[in-house]
């Protein structure tokens, strides 16, 4: 397997950002959001995207 400089770059930034809060999720998503508030990009919060589920007929395929 070839090692990728930056994809190992990006992997270590992420494990010392979740030792930071000790794996703590609640304690990082906090910290996004405080970054996000004073961040002074435009942000975009879209809507969420309804999924329509697929009608499977009785002998299992999706075309009902």
């Amino acid at each position: 397997m070839i090692l990728d400089p930056i994809v190992e770059e990006v992997r270590k930034y992420r494990e010392d950002y979740f030792m930071k809060f000790n794996y703590d999720l609640n304690a990082m998503f906090n910290d996004l959001e405080r970054l996000q508030e004073v961040c002074d990009h435009n942000l975009v919060s879209l809507p969420p995207k309804r999924i329509e589920r697929a009608i499977v007929s009785s002998q299992g395929d999706a075309d009902g």
